[in-house]
C-alpha cells in the first residue's frame, strides 16, 4: 500500500546538524500519523518525534525536545527530522513510519538510515 524510504544518514562529528528524509509513495491511509524512531547499538527502537499530518500538531521523545524538529511536506509526499547538535548517544538506526491517526500501533516502516556522530 505505502512504501516509505529513508535518506540523509551520515557519519557526523559531535555538535553537526542532519536533516533526514522520508518520502512515502503509494496509497498511505489519510489522516495519517508520520513518526522517527531510532535503535542505538545494544539498545530497544525508540520513538523519536511525531507528527499529524492533518492537525498540525507535533510531539517529541524528552531527549528530541528543542534540539530536533519534525516537519513535512504535503506537496512531496515527504516527513523531515532536523537534527541539531548531535552527539555521540544520538548514534542509531533511523527509521520512519507511519499509522492511520486512530490506531495505536505503527505498522508500516522504512528500511531505516545510518547515523553515526563521533570524533
Amino acid at each position: 500500500q505505502v512504501d516509505l524510504v529513508e535518506s540523509g544518514g551520515s557519519l557526523v562529528q559531535p555538535g553537526d546538524s542532519l536533516r533526514l528524509s522520508c518520502v512515502a509513495s503509494g496509497r498511505p491511509f489519510s489522516p495519517v500519523t508520520m513518526a522517527w524512531f531510532r535503535q542505538r547499538p545494544g539498545k530497544e527502537r525508540e520513538i523519536v518525534a511525531a507528527i499529524d499530518l492533518s492537525a498540525r500538531n507535533r510531539h517529541y521523545a524528552d531527549f528530541a525536545e528543542g534540539r530536533f524538529t519534525i516537519s513535512r511536506d504535503s506537496s512531496k509526499n515527504t516527513v523531515y527530522l532536523q537534527m541539531n547538535a548531535l552527539s555521540p548517544d544520538d548514534t542509531a538506526v533511523y527509521y520512519c513510519a507511519t499509522k492511520p491517526i486512530y490506531e495505536k500501533d505503527y505498522t508500516k516502516w522504512g528500511r531505516g538510515t545510518q547515523v553515526t556522530v563521533s570524533s
